[in-house]
């Protein structure tokens, strides 16, 4: 994982016994494998108003499912406005891939997910940070969800990784220090090397969305902007309950 985001588990006025059980906390967290994954759809084929009640709950009996199984559904959200080419968003986590490729298909069987069209859905896991190995993802750290949640990747340009290390060190040390005045909004970098199209993904997760738009433009301002070769697409959106999102649906 980078250091060019908020760190989920430390602020600026902990105490040294603080920094000492977050540190051990980090530690902990930092040896767990847990993978987590982003799917975008669209609907496709509109819902009855009767239809809606019964949907609704078929899936959230799947979500309830499924944390059973130690699938956890961080969220649902609404993507509908922000985006032309999608209405809905689910992030959901586990300790095995494969796990989440199961749930992903057990979410497109319920009635709800039929009448859905598959448009984005890329899968990461936690590995350590590179220089700072207290910065934790939000949802590792059990962090409550936030209102607003903002995913993207990024693939860092090809000469960052022969850079010494001490010249990334510093560049992500002035990337983190631009974040400080945002604790409010909560970071998930993660890794997605062959998992994808993307060397990592990030989440960022405030209950303020503009406050989620004023981090993303001051991180704009830095040395490591120079080595981002891609960062589209974003997907941004509003945590809902199952029951608000699917009645939400055009």
């Amino acid at each position: 994982m980078t250091d060019a985001t908020p760190a989920a588990t430390t602020g600026p006025t902990e105490t040294a016994p603080e920094q000492k059980s977050i540190g051990k906390r980090a530690n902990e967290l930092n040896a767990q494998i847990r993978y987590t994954m982003w799917s975008v759809f669209k609907l496709a084929q509109p819902f009855g108003d009767a239809d809606r009640q019964s949907a609704a709950q078929e899936a959230q009996g799947l979500v309830d499912e499924l944390a059973g199984e130690d699938v956890v559904v961080r969220g649902v959200y609404d993507v509908a406005g922000l985006r032309a080419d999608a209405d809905l968003m689910v992030w959901w986590h586990a300790e095995r891939a494969e796990d989440l490729q199961e749930a992903y298909t057990r979410f497109r069987r319920t009635q709800v997910g039929r009448r859905l069209e598959p448009v984005w859905s890329q899968m990461a896991l936690h590995r350590p940070a590179e220089f700072n190995r207290s910065h934790i993802p939000a949802f590792l750290a059990d962090e409550e969800p936030r209102r607003f949640v903002c995913v993207y990747p990024f693939v860092r340009s090809y000469e960052w990784y022969l850079l010494p290390d001490e010249e990334r060190r510093d560049m992500l040390k002035e990337h983190g220090m631009q974040a400080r005045p945002y604790p409010d909004v909560r970071a998930n970098t993660v890794a997605s090397f062959g998992l994808g199209d993307y060397e990592w993904m990030l989440a960022f997760e405030a209950d303020e969305l503009h406050r989620i738009v004023d981090l993303m433009r001051d991180l704009r301002a830095s040395r490591a902007r120079r080595h981002v070769r891609e960062e589209i697409p974003f997907y941004t959106g509003t945590r809902k309950s199952v029951t608000e999102l699917v009645q939400g649906l055009a």
